[in-house]
């Protein structure tokens, strides 16, 4: 990543915490590992050796914060986005914000936990112009890995976060997408968006088997709502069935500027839909 940019990443998953305080470990090349219950970062700075080390802690002292904050609204935060609008936290107000567009079907305020948490800590390095890019990853999937190629993000784009959803990962899902890797302009756009597509990928076949979110996982914010659990061989058609689906709900979130771009996963087939630069280097690599 080119000098001056600060992009997030974000998974989904988010169980109740542990009784455990937060801590934070030093990896030799100079990243930070913060975790707090479920919460679990790596975080890269670079810059000005002075403010690298105040930007790393300005965003420890807030980190230890962001947890309890969600927790005293997480009855609020599981419930459908259009009646969770009395929340107070920060973090809580951008996974609002960040779910918002997609009202019009079922979402909760917590498909956009991560990428929120992710967008919050970031925030901390703003007016610092001694750093030159940064990044949090928050929960391990970057996931940009998972397109056979890469690509490369510059500071001049409206890009600052990066999700992905989908059947395979640690979260739930409504569809049946191995992956949906999305770019928005906050990771809790990305994180919310990236739900929202994974979702919408989405067929009827006997070889797809589903159960009931709640027998699953009992706190789970998805209740009785079917979410897929494995998907088999499925017919060609079937996959670009399910693949046009996704397309069109990326498209819409592209139309509306909810998102710049997707790339959309469904065995061994890929649909893109955004920005020139993803497109050709996806298309190049794959």
């Amino acid at each position: 990543m080119p000098p001056g940019q600060t992009v997030q990443s974000s998974s989904h998953r988010f169980p109740l915490p542990s009784g455990a305080g937060a801590i934070r470990a030093r990896f030799p090349d100079g990243r930070w590992h913060f975790q707090h219950g479920p919460i679990d970062l790596i975080i890269g700075i670079d810059g000005d050796a002075a403010a690298v080390e105040a930007a790393g802690m300005r965003m420890w002292k807030r980190f230890q914060t962001v947890l309890m904050e969600l927790v005293s609204e997480l009855k609020l935060l599981r419930s459908p986005v259009q009646e969770a609008d009395g929340v107070a936290g920060p973090v809580a107000r951008r996974m609002i914000a960040a779910c918002w567009p997609h009202r019009g079907q079922f979402i909760t305020p917590m498909a956009a936990v991560a990428g929120a948490v992710a967008d919050e800590l970031i925030d901390e390095l703003r007016g610092m112009s001694a750093i030159r890019r940064a990044f949090v990853n928050n929960g391990g999937d970057i996931a940009l890995h998972l397109l056979d190629g890469d690509f490369e993000i510059s500071a001049d784009t409206q890009v600052r976060g990066i999700a992905t959803s989908g059947w395979r990962g640690r979260s739930f899902s409504l569809g049946i997408a191995d992956s949906v890797t999305v770019l928005a302009r906050t990771a809790a756009e990305a994180d919310a968006s990236a739900t929202m597509i994974a979702n919408a990928v989405n067929v009827e076949d006997r070889a797809i088997i589903r159960e009931p979110a709640a027998q699953l996982k009992d706190d789970t914010d998805l209740g009785d709502r079917l979410v897929t659990v494995e998907v088999g061989s499925l017919s060609p058609a079937k996959v670009e069935q399910a693949l046009d689906a996704g397309q069109a709900h990326a498209r819409h979130l592209l139309t509306a500027c909810t998102i710049s771009g997707a790339v959309i996963c469904l065995q061994g087939r890929v649909q893109i839909v955004g920005d020139e630069y993803l497109t050709r280097s996806a298309l190049v690599q794959a």
